[in-house]
């Protein structure tokens, strides 16, 4: 199994990892890139996978990348395991830019202008989760539910963000797709033309071995 580990990750380790994994993001992206072109499946398959992970990647939908990926990799045919590893597009080095490409896009697609300034982005979600609690405590006791800060999230944040995020990443994924595509066959070719040199070397060795018997 590709995500399979010797020895199970603790939860802190599991965190540790989301923001930086073992050995660095430049090991991470080579190992990521290595099983995507090492993977069984036709190179149109594995591209249209990776297409689908990049696009989940610009999507506010944090929590649900693996599924939504897959679901969308499964409904345009495409290989799961690299919707999968495609979702790596998005990271901490990346993230920053989808965020604000999105986000402004979104915003201007609204009519909105321009985007809410990262601390109004981080106000909005903090202000959403607290109203969520304190309505969890509220269905206990007589205080009043009410959704203001997370109809603000929705219409400020999430929105053009999804919106956003969308047009973008469907950009952005098509282009993945078509260069994606080529390396996947190239390197297809190349390992066939070396397994095949290995294979007549082998060979040759054999038919040496046997006229000197």
């Amino acid at each position: 199994m590709v995500f399979r580990r010797r020895s199970p990750r603790s939860l802190l380790q599991w965190l540790k990892n989301l923001a930086y994994p073992d050995g660095g993001w430049q090991r991470a992206g080579s190992y990521v890139w290595h099983r995507l072109r090492r993977l069984p499946d036709s190179p149109e398959r594995i591209a249209k996978g990776i297409a689908a992970g990049v696009f989940i990647s610009f999507t506010p939908l944090f929590g649900f990348h693996f599924v939504a990926a897959a679901s969308i990799a499964w409904v345009l045919r495409g290989n799961v395991l690299a919707a999968l590893l495609g979702t790596f597009f998005g990271n901490p080095f990346t993230f920053p830019l989808i965020l604000v490409s999105a986000m402004e896009t979104g915003s201007l697609i609204l009519g909105k202008g321009h985007m809410l300034s990262p601390r109004g982005v981080v106000g909005s979600i903090k202000g959403m989760w607290q109203e969520v609690g304190h309505n969890a405590y509220a269905i206990f006791t007589p205080d009043p539910i009410i959704w203001d800060q997370t109809k603000l999230f929705f219409g400020e944040v999430f929105l053009p963000y999804m919106l956003g995020g969308s047009l973008v990443g469907s950009v952005v994924a098509v282009a993945m797709y078509f260069v994606s595509l080529p390396i996947i066959r190239a390197y297809r070719i190349r390992r066939a033309r070396k397994l095949q040199k290995r294979f007549e070397r082998a060979r040759a060795a054999s038919r040496k071995t046997d006229q000197r018997n």
